[in-house]
């Protein structure tokens, strides 16, 4: 089994946060006026889409090395949708390009990838999520 962990942490006068992974960041924020947002970064339907799009980017490069082949540019737009209160994400579109330098069609490419591809298919089974409180102390958590 592999893990991987991201922080995230205020960011001084502002009510965003600052996430990093390894030597990488991210700002996450709600949009300008929204409880206190001020647009300074993503906000999480957004970070959905990129996780959506983003790990189909990836996996589509380590299909088509596994099978040898090689692909030139990428381009995958994802729409979100959102509904309900609380908002939830009740579906995600993706529409997915992507240059096969030999000139063939890349349509079994991104049918293998669709398979194998991470983020996608952990929402399409319901990965369940634990929260846990850090400030609770050992007696109250029992």
């Amino acid at each position: 089994m592999v893990s991987m962990t991201v922080e995230l942490r205020s960011v001084e006068t502002t009510e965003a946060a600052l996430g990093w992974a390894g030597g990488h960041t991210i700002v996450v924020d709600r949009p300008e006026g929204k409880a206190g947002g001020r647009g300074l970064g993503f906000n999480g339907a957004q970070l959905l889409g990129f996780a959506i799009g983003g790990c189909f980017c990836n996996d589509l490069r380590y299909v088509a090395h596994d099978a040898g082949l090689e692909l030139g540019s990428i381009a995958i737009t994802v729409t979100v949708e959102l509904d309900g209160d609380p908002l939830l994400m009740t579906g995600a579109t993706m529409t997915v390009a992507c240059e096969m330098l030999d000139g063939s069609d890349a349509q079994d490419l991104i049918a293998r990838t669709t398979k194998t591809t991470m983020v996608t298919n952990s929402i399409r089974n319901g990965v369940p999520v634990t929260i846990l409180n850090a400030g609770a102390s050992a007696a109250g958590a029992a």
